[in-house]
């Protein structure tokens, strides 16, 4: 419990309130016949009071996490598994990009079985695959892995090593698979979905321990508590139930009212107290004075929401140690979605407006809107580009605009109400261009005229409804709406996959990082944690070069061009990173022979060594990545080989690798400027046309007389069609399809051509966002707003 707040700085817990929750459990635990079965009822008790009374006060996202360390870590104790073996799970074996023999394994799928395979528990793991691909591509292609049986003798292994294969095959299915081995390991009780009800949470309440709401958007958990009080006799008319809303100069108002509300027994409700900073030091202590000699009925309540940062974060722990925390988080799937859209308005709304044909279809097609910009958030940057409170406010908001319009107007003005909506209502929250594109596209495909004929499918398989009253729309949703799936977002089926292998690789990472520093020494888990570091640090130090010599570099070159400028850019860029990663890590070596003193900073190089991720100093002075360490390091040694390539003679390369600079925008204005300063064209007036070729790397000998040949780059939400020189749907499970070599030249703005193209964006790296760095116009027959609801785009790594 006590590791969680390395997770979220809310999950503060303090051994007080353990030993409550610990009496408590051993209280509830049934008498057994003998010494033996006593005690394992007493920890099965302990163990899942403990568990419940933790989780509640998680978000969804990180009870998972809670519940595989928590099984991690009685396993170990009663030696069911080694260290090592975790180790292997936790921290796989570093990938090689290997060509894949099989086609239902990825190259990186199969760089796990490769790595796996080198170690003595999976020797023959890669041999077996290939000699019975039958029954593997039967396995690897199931709907649901963790439920099959591993093929041939791999059935056999532990739960464990089976969970290792799966994180190598499936990373997808992997929150799965780990919610079965918990099942399996501590019983299914401990991953029944079912949240606690209010009044079991308010038994455990009491005047030293308030109840702490940690609020998400759109939820209101207070209505709970006012339910709740109204059965048991507290209610505002009774005047013993008292609701104050903070951050509006009310700081007073808490203050006599808790002194009050102690005194006499009543329960008090403190709303949002995250806005008022200053004064959470005082509510902290009168918390602490009316803990001890208070009426035993009075109950206190707070809600705040989380500080967006760990450095935001200001509540202090005393309150949220002594608190019983509850999360509220808003209902996931469109399907719950799209009724609580609905359940903002009502039969009388419907009836309101004069026009209510255009009307009654507006209004769902807007609630269809809005459930489909709230849940696609869940699929990360291929989702949005940056996450935005839309609220149930900008719903309303809406509809009464709808409804002014209609009123007003003689005809339905389409392109105002799209503009309004999309520009102003949702609009006024988007601060990034693409997502901005995004959802003007949503609003074009979901609002205009031939949504009156009945002609109009808000998503594969789900007609926009005719005119219905109020409950026969919610008995529609019901009826009609597929089950949930990316398509109801305009999203591939990959986005899914993509989604829940980033939501395994976060769970795995914040498992490593919450184990125990000191564990496992002597334990048979091989290597210590210093000697795992200190092999790391000589063999990144052995291989990291020396700095590229830029005033003898200078010499040997005849003619400064654009190109010549970018490449000594990126040199002095490199060993500026180079330059960091030597020195810090000399100076940890020191400190770990003792020659010097350990500072934090070399404390948190260690750290991220033995983590495998890359260290703030050199991430700073680095390029965007998501890789760990080992990974990013192998990349680093390629850029610097590249860059060893291209100013070795000064001449440009055959295709150039644009994944390896620093700043890829500089090498793309630089083929501008050559071509303007060669036909004294005007700067300003020019852009890069971007021509995909029907060849890989290898078959090019030599760069092109004008413009340059790139390669590097993948397709994320669909493919490039090499035959047919389009974008086409994506394969399923091939989340990012390599492009082939693309030929970049700059032409006059005026000459581009932007008839039947998508104006693809292109990013660093699939974090996108801030990443961007262009854009490409690419070739496509249907229609761009499709790529745009799927999210397309290019990245420079994966």
């Amino acid at each position: 419990m006590n590791g969680l707040s390395k997770i979220h700085p809310m999950y503060q817990f303090s051994l007080k309130a353990f030993s409550v929750v610990f009496r408590r459990a051993v209280g509830k635990a049934s008498p057994g016949d003998s010494l033996q079965q006593r005690v394992a009822s007493l920890t099965d008790s302990i163990t899942f009071s403990v568990c419940q009374y933790t989780t509640r006060g998680l978000f969804e996202c990180h009870k998972l996490t809670y519940l595989a360390q928590l099984t991690f870590q009685i396993l170990l104790l009663d030696q069911e598994v080694s260290a090592a073996e975790l180790d292997l799970l936790l921290r796989p074996p570093g990938r090689t990009a290997v060509a894949s023999p099989v086609e239902f394994l990825s190259h990186q799928a199969w760089g796990g079985v490769k790595a796996l395979s080198s170690t003595e528990e999976f020797y023959n793991l890669d041999r077996d695959i290939e000699g019975s691909a039958k029954s593997w591509k039967k396995f690897v292609e199931s709907e649901c892995p963790e439920k099959e049986k591993f093929p041939q003798e791999w059935k056999n292994k532990t739960a464990l090593q089976q969970l290792c294969m799966m994180r190598a095959l499936r990373p997808d299915r992997m929150t799965y698979a780990m919610r079965d081995f918990v099942e399996k390991t501590l019983g299914s009780k401990y991953v029944v979905g079912r949240a606690l009800d209010f009044a079991t949470s308010l038994e455990e309440s009491g005047p030293a321990t308030p109840i702490f709401f940690i609020l998400s958007a759109g939820v209101d958990p207070l209505k709970d508590v006012e339910n709740q009080g109204k059965k048991l006799g507290y209610t505002s008319n009774n005047r013993n139930f008292h609701n104050v809303s903070l951050g509006q100069g009310q700081e007073v108002v808490a203050e006599s009212t808790l002194d009050l509300a102690a005194k006499k027994g009543h329960w008090v409700i403190l709303q949002n107290i995250h806005l008022v900073a200053k004064w959470l030091s005082t509510l902290e202590k009168k918390l602490e004075e009316h803990s001890e000699n208070s009426h035993p009925e009075f109950r206190v309540f707070i809600s705040a929401e989380p500080a967006p940062s760990r450095e935001g974060h200001i509540i202090p722990q005393g309150i949220l140690e002594n608190s019983i925390k509850i999360t509220s988080e808003p209902p996931t799937g469109m399907h719950a979605n799209l009724h609580k859209a609905l359940d903002n308005f009502t039969q009388d709304t419907l009836e309101s407006c004069s026009r209510e044909t255009e009307f009654k279809s507006i209004l769902f097609a807007l609630c269809y809107f809005h459930a489909v910009v709230a849940g696609r958030r869940k699929f990360g940057p291929q989702g949005w580009n940056r996450s935005y409170p839309f609220s149930t406010g900008d719903l309303t908001i809406s509809v009464n605009v709808l409804y002014n319009f209609l009123e007003a107007n003689a005809k339905v003005p389409y392109d105002d109400l799209r503009y309004l909506f999309g520009e102003i209502m949702y609009g006024g929250h988007i601060t990034d261009d693409w997502d901005r594109r995004l959802c003007r596209t949503y609003l074009e495909e979901f609002i205009k005229p031939e949504m009156l004929g009945g002609e109009l499918s808000l998503a594969p398989g789900f007609p926009l409804p005719g005119n219905m009253d109020y409950n026969g729309y919610h008995q529609y949703i019901d009826a009609q709406l597929p089950p949930e799936s990316p398509y109801l977002y305009g999203l591939h089926p990959n986005a899914e996959i993509g989604f829940l292998t980033q939501t395994s690789e976060k769970l795995f990472r914040m498992v490593l990082e919450l184990q125990p520093r000191d564990s496992y020494a002597g334990d048979g888990a091989g290597a210590t944690r210093e000697e795992k570091v200190k092999v790391l640090l000589e063999e990144i130090l052995e291989r990291v070069t020396d700095e590229f010599n830029i005033p003898e570099l200078m010499t040997k070159v005849e003619e400064r061009t654009p190109y010549v400028a970018v490449a000594f850019q990126e040199c002095e860029r490199m060993n500026i990173l180079t330059r960091e990663i030597q020195r810090s890590l000399r100076e940890l070596n020191l400190g770990l022979k003792g020659k010097l003193t350990m500072t934090s900073d070399m404390e948190n190089l260690q750290n991220n060594l033995y983590l495998d991720t890359v260290p703030e100093p050199w991430a700073r002075r680095a390029y965007p990545s998501t890789a760990g360490l080992a990974g990013w390091f192998l990349d680093l040694l390629s850029r610097i080989k590249e860059l060893e390539a291209w100013i070795s003679d000064s001449a440009m390369p055959s295709t150039v690798w644009l994944t390896g600079f620093f700043n890829p925008q500089s090498f793309l204005t630089a083929i501008m400027q050559s071509m303007a300063r060669k036909n004294e064209w005007p700067l300003d007036q020019m852009t890069l046309q971007c021509d995909v070729t029907k060849k890989h790397r290898e078959e090019f000998r030599s760069p092109p007389r004008e413009g340059a040949y790139i390669h590097g780059l993948f397709m994320e939400g669909a493919r490039w069609d090499v035959q047919a020189g389009v974008i086409t749907e994506a394969k399923l499970k091939d989340l990012t399809p390599p492009m082939p070599v693309m030929f970049i030249k700059a032409i006059p703005t005026d000459k581009q051509d932007c008839r039947s193209v998508y104006p693809c964006p292109v990013y660093k790296t699939c974090q996108r966002g801030p990443t961007y760095i262009w854009t490409f116009n690419l070739k496509t027959k249907e229609s761009p707003s499709k790529w745009v609801l799927a999210g397309v785009a290019l990245l420079l790594q994966i």
